[in-house]
């Protein structure tokens, strides 16, 4: 199983983005799937965090209200919109499986199969 992230880039302080999941087989929909970032010299952030069937979902508190996680099965992919950001949204944002299904967003380590990261710059 591998995952490939998509759809980051350069915006403006205001602005949005749709990140993309996608992952090479359908055995990714049987679980719960997490969407990190990391800024340079931090740590690994847990951002958001969809449940297997997509009824439950989890958010930073950072990110509430401005970024949102839905997935669609028949494509195998998880998405993350991410509006209003924020120069501090800057980051390579990773997306992950939890075979746990607690949507830990503190616990990285619960975590497998990492993508590549994509990179999500806001500046003016």
């Amino acid at each position: 199983l591998q995952l490939v992230e998509s759809g980051g880039g350069l915006v403006q302080p205001g602005g949005s983005l749709g990140l993309s999941c996608a992952a090479s087989d359908s055995t990714f929909n049987y679980y719960a799937v997490g969407w990190f970032r990391q800024a340079p010299g931090k740590e690994r952030e847990g951002v958001s965090c969809i449940s297997s069937k997509g009824g439950n979902t989890r958010y930073a508190d950072s990110v509430k209200g401005r970024f949102t996680i839905s997935r669609d099965s028949a494509k195998n992919t998880v998405y993350l919109q991410v509006n209003k950001l924020k120069p501090e949204d800057t980051g390579v944002y990773y997306c992950a499986i939890d075979f746990t299904e607690r949507c830990d967003l503190s616990r990285a380590d619960l975590y497998a199969y990492w993508g590549q990261g994509t990179q999500v710059t806001v500046s003016s």
